[in-house]
Order: C-alpha cells, then structure tokens, then sequence
C-alpha cells in the first residue's frame, strides 16, 4: 500500500494504482497538460473503499509513498489498468505502438530518460 500526498492531503491506495498515477501525472505533465482523474482509495479509519479525485499534469505534485499495512490489500487492479490505458500513459516501443511509430518521422521522436524510451511528439 502507499500513501499519496496531494494538496496537503493524504490517501492510500494500492501499490499499482499509485505507480501509474506517478507516472501518468509526469506524463500529461510533460505534454503541458492537466487533467483530471479518480483513483480508488481505502479510508485508513475504517479500511473502507471510496474514490479520489485529482488534478493531475501541470503544477499538481503528487507524492506516493510507502506505508504500514495490516492485511491484504485491496484489489485496485482495474483502476491501475485504467490508468495505463489514458492516452498520455508512456507505452513502449515494443507494443503495438511501434508501428504506428515507424509511421511518423524520426525528427517527430524524442528520447525521455524518465520513461526508459522515445515518446512522439
């Protein structure tokens, strides 16, 4: 489980929902773009499930953190999916991608070392 921090708050959620969200959120980022998203989280109180709401991209920092968890965890795995599915989600070469990338021009591709790959612009 990890702890994201966003706008003085604290939510918790699943380990893969908060690498996508991290990700994601550099993603629309660096298209200069903000976006707003909903993530399932468990309220720590009462370990019941709900959802949060963030603005995600441009000037919203997100912070995903380890914490203290008894029990299992949630399955959030389709909220994780979803996630990964937006069209700003960084998607390697080696899917089906990489066709429609041989497609575009060499000049249009720019490598970005925080997404381990080449992303088209």
């Amino acid at each position: 489980m990890r702890c994201i921090t966003y706008a003085g708050e604290t939510v918790l959620t699943t380990d893969d929902v908060a690498q996508a969200l991290v990700t994601l959120t550099a993603a629309v980022a660096n298209d200069g773009q903000a976006e707003a998203v909903r993530i399932p989280i468990v309220i720590e109180d009462t370990g019941e499930h709900s959802e949060a709401e963030l603005v995600i991209g441009v000037g919203n920092d997100v912070l995903s953190a380890p914490t203290d968890w008894d029990g299992e965890a949630p399955d959030f795995s389709d909220a994780a999916v979803r996630l990964r599915a937006h069209r700003s989600f960084p998607r390697r070469a080696d899917s089906a991608d990489e066709t429609q990338a041989g497609d575009q021009h060499v000049s249009d591709a720019h490598w970005d070392i925080e997404f381990d790959g080449f992303r088209t612009s």
